[in-house]
């Protein structure tokens, strides 16, 4: 088993999970995150499936593909471990996502935001992180992650 929490984060990364961290302080709104953000990513990679770039014969290669990549070079600069851990989890998530009817992901995809509003409205009284900082939305699932394995 990989023990997470001895892993030194990098400076960028401290300081991106602290500065997203001071916007997540109530138990209420951590738990309107940890199921609204899976949720989020997971119909965002279901419908981003469905957006064709390239026809590669045997592949053909999406927006979720494109998505995956460029956010995951972006972690990679931050936490390799969790760069690749996130890789995973989101290829895993569009895997999945391809089965999910556009209609039902759409509607999970807003449910998703509603539970990012209400734990930010309701329980933190605080405007979002990524009002202050766009970054922040791909913060959120890293951070989200980092907690599920014992890493912040």
């Amino acid at each position: 088993m990989i023990d997470w929490g001895s892993m030194t984060k990098s400076p960028a990364l401290q300081a991106h999970f602290a500065d997203y961290g001071s916007f997540h302080v109530t138990k209420g709104n951590q738990a309107c995150h940890s199921v609204g953000i899976p949720l989020i990513v997971f119909t965002l990679m279901a419908l981003l499936t469905r957006v064709p770039l390239l026809d590669l014969g045997i592949f053909t290669l999406t927006a979720a593909e494109a998505t995956l990549v460029a956010a995951t070079l972006w972690y990679l600069t931050l936490d390799v471990p969790l760069a690749l851990l996130m890789l995973a989890t989101s290829v895993l998530f569009a895997a999945v996502g391809r089965a999910v009817p556009p209609f039902l992901a759409l509607g999970l995809f807003a449910l998703g935001w509603i539970l990012q509003f209400i734990g930010h409205y309701v329980y933190e009284r605080r405007s979002p992180a990524f009002y202050k900082n766009l970054a922040h939305l791909l913060v959120g699932p890293l951070w989200i992650l980092a907690k599920a394995v014992g890493r912040v």
